[in-house]
């Protein structure tokens, strides 16, 4: 199979579908990688790298997309590639197309069969192939959101960890999973004063265990959620549904009564944001302000850090696009229920379930059309 690895054109997207070590993996199975030239710069990966592993160096996102038979991204294609989709087409990347009714449209115009890496989900309920980048986002929300406290950025002049004689900041993180956790790692170790607020008491006992009762937690309900909020400096928004739309938790009133100056950090954006509020920013242009408060809403944030984040996402998606190539896909669909759980479209039908919802579209069960 030929499988294809175009450059990124996301704002600022540093990240690479694929690292040396993965080319390898997938020319010992007898596949051809191409590769588009100049892709792994942003990630520090020459295509000498890429060459020296096996890989063919192709001049443009064009050569890329025509001759691929399975693409293998980062992030969702954006407009000006959805004329180079090809029919029928393998599409591997992260697509968050709950909020995305234009893409789905031509995901199912073209009969892409597209996987994507955030509906990917074991029997237990994990999500293997988003945790990494969740890791990334989590931590990273307190480092961007400490910035934008600053009062040159706009923020209230709060320095998270104080100092003796001084209130410490306060962060509230709405959502208790990979991002809540990492953010409140890295909140916790700045000295921040931290909440969690989750709506699954048995992850909220878990939290309590491992940080030793010295992060506060709450559980989800409107009171909670408003109070925290008009007390904090800090929200991040952590919340995911795998495939939907994000819940709308933070209402404008409840933005409103905070403190003008204060920070808020929305990770749930890929999937459409939790507040009432929230809409997609990017790298250049990270931050608006509405009812006094910062918002933060980049959707790629794992991209400003690819020397992590890239190697990171390879070393989960790797194993299932070497199930994905194959030449009989639908058997190795019917032999892995995660990997089919990934399949969001499918020869012209929706086939995850939040998606339709979200598009307000058809939904047809994968089971099917296999």
């Amino acid at each position: 199979m030929k499988i294809g690895i175009p450059k990124e054109i996301k704002d600022n997207e540093y990240r690479v579908g694929i690292v040396p070590s993965g080319v390898e993996e997938l020319v010992s199975d007898s596949h051809e990688v191409l590769i588009q030239a100049g892709a792994g710069l942003g990630s520090g990966i020459s295509d000498e790298d890429f060459v020296s592993a096996g890989a063919v160096i192709l001049p443009d996102t064009g050569s890329i997309w025509g001759a691929a038979d399975l693409v293998m991204k980062v992030k969702e294609p954006l407009q000006e590639e959805y004329d180079l989709l090809k029919d029928n087409q393998i599409l591997f990347t992260f697509l968050h197309l709950a909020p995305l009714p234009g893409l789905v449209d031509v995901l199912l115009d073209r009969g892409i069969r597209s996987v994507a890496y955030e509906t990917i989900q074991l029997p237990d309920g994990s999500l293997p192939l988003l945790a990494p980048m969740s890791q990334v986002a989590g931590k990273m929300a307190v480092q961007v959101g400490a910035t934008y406290l600053q009062k040159e950025r706009g923020g209230k002049g709060i320095l998270l960890g104080g100092v003796p004689g001084t209130k410490h900041g306060r962060i509230v993180i709405i959502g208790g999973g990979n991002v809540g956790i990492n953010a409140a790692k890295v909140a916790y170790g700045l000295g921040a004063e931290v909440a969690i607020i989750d709506r699954d008491h048995n992850r909220l006992s878990y939290i309590d265990d491992i940080f030793d009762g010295k992060v506060v937690t709450l559980m989800s309900n409107t009171r909670n959620i408003r109070e925290a909020a008009w007390a904090s400096d800090m929200l991040v928004g952590g919340v995911l549904l795998a495939g939907a739309l994000a819940p709308r938790l933070i209402s404008r009133e409840i933005l409103k009564e905070m403190k003008d100056g204060s920070v808020f950090v929305d990770v749930s954006i890929d999937q459409g944001g939790i507040s009432e509020t929230s809409r997609p920013t990017s790298h250049s242009n990270p931050v608006y302000t509405e009812e006094g408060i910062i918002h933060y809403c980049v959707p790629n944030m794992p991209g400003s850090v690819p020397a992590t984040s890239t190697y990171a996402l390879t070393n989960v998606t790797l194993p299932y696009c070497r199930k994905l190539a194959t030449d009989d896909l639908e058997k190795a669909l019917k032999s892995d229920s995660s990997l089919a759980a990934g399949v969001n479209t499918w020869d012209g039908a929706i086939t995850c379930e939040p998606v339709a919802e979200g598009v307000r579209g058809a939904y047809k069960p994968l089971v099917e059309l296999i």
